[in-house]
């Protein structure tokens, strides 16, 4: 059970070039910049319904979806599911027109934030339900396998789901039959606004597999190279065929639940203390800098997101609401 742990413990952080460090930070500073924007939009009453954004916890999609091969891997979470979609390279342009409800949106507008998908890209939502999209991602394990396609699932929920009774289903399912799915809690620390020590008895997550001959791993989700060494480690032993890996993620949320939590749960010193000492896009710059990345190319970075970001803030403000007959569409499958 402790096979992947003492393998990762003994090397945690993945050596990056710096190239590949800035790959990384990138797409983690393209993720912060977006919800930001997407925030604002909310407050506009551009974007309705909830909206739960990904600031603070770039480092877990980013360090755990390069890992994977696109298209080929399969991803499902739950409804803060902006930052997966773009760690997976899906254009922000399609993204933050969903989130506006318009008909450029990936899902034609009727999934808004937190029912967005993409077969295309094999991430299969954004799911409001709290721990179902465990049970659907034991299906799509399954479906690797019986296609034998050689992909895996990465099903993630967080510490408010952990204690969901289906995730243990799938869990035992997923261990009897040798599905190749990777378990990810994001713990956030707060669930919806309650401290995992009010509301789990067993706080390490990553242990919750064992009743089910899962080996877990415990991960710093503020470090983008100690999760993708982890994330390196946990696809290897998958994808070799044995079975399913629960991977625990420590993170933290800087914003509440949604856009309506004021969040008067914690402190502001506490949210400040974590930005001061943890950010994990902060982290990566300082690395970068002390690989000889220029300031002035990380200027040059942060200019060229912001101009995508607006465009894609634009292009949604832009984009047309859709036909009332497309809420007639995709109702049913048309083939099996």
């Amino acid at each position: 059970m402790r096979s992947l742990q003492d393998r990762f413990a003994a090397d945690k952080r993945y050596k990056a070039s710096a190239e590949e460090l800035l790959g990384f930070y990138q797409k983690m500073l393209l993720i912060r910049r977006f919800e930001e924007r997407a925030g604002q939009l909310y407050g506009l009453g551009l974007i309705g319904g909830f909206c739960h954004l990904y600031i603070g916890q770039e480092a877990v999609a980013v360090g755990l979806q390069s890992a994977l091969e696109e298209g080929k891997d399969s991803v499902i979470t739950g409804y803060r599911d902006h930052g997966h979609m773009l760690a997976y390279g899906i254009d922000p342009k399609v993204i933050m027109a969903e989130l506006t409800g318009r008909e450029a949106g990936i899902s034609r507008g009727k999934g808004g934030s937190m029912h967005m998908f993409s077969t295309e890209h094999a991430f299969y939502g954004g799911h409001g339900i709290v721990g179902a999209q465990v049970s659907l991602g034991g299906g799509l394990a399954f479906a690797h396998q019986y296609r034998g396609d050689g992909g895996l699932c990465m099903a993630y929920f967080g510490d408010g789901a952990a204690n969901q009774g289906q995730v243990y289903e799938t869990m035992n399912m997923a261990a009897l039959w040798n599905l190749p799915i990777i378990f990810v809690v994001e713990n956030n620390q707060y669930a919806m606004g309650t401290s995992v020590k009010r509301s789990s008895a067993e706080t390490e997550f990553y242990r919750r597999g064992t009743a089910f001959r899962i080996p877990g791993m415990d991960v710093n989700g503020m470090d983008v190279l100690e999760v993708h060494q982890a994330a390196r480690i946990a696809v290897e032993h998958v994808r070799g065929g044995n079975g399913p890996v629960l991977m625990e993620l420590n993170t933290y949320r800087y914003r509440g639940h949604s856009m309506s939590d004021p969040a008067k749960y914690r402190t502001r010193e506490e949210v400040q203390g974590v930005r001061e000492k943890s950010d994990p896009i902060e982290l990566a710059k300082a690395e970068l800098l002390e690989l000889g990345v220029t300031e002035d190319r990380l200027k040059d970075i942060e200019k060229d997101i912001r101009t995508a970001v607006t465009e894609a803030a634009e292009f949604a403000e832009n984009s047309p609401e859709p036909d009332a007959a497309e809420l007639y569409t995709d109702v049913l499958v048309g083939s099996y």
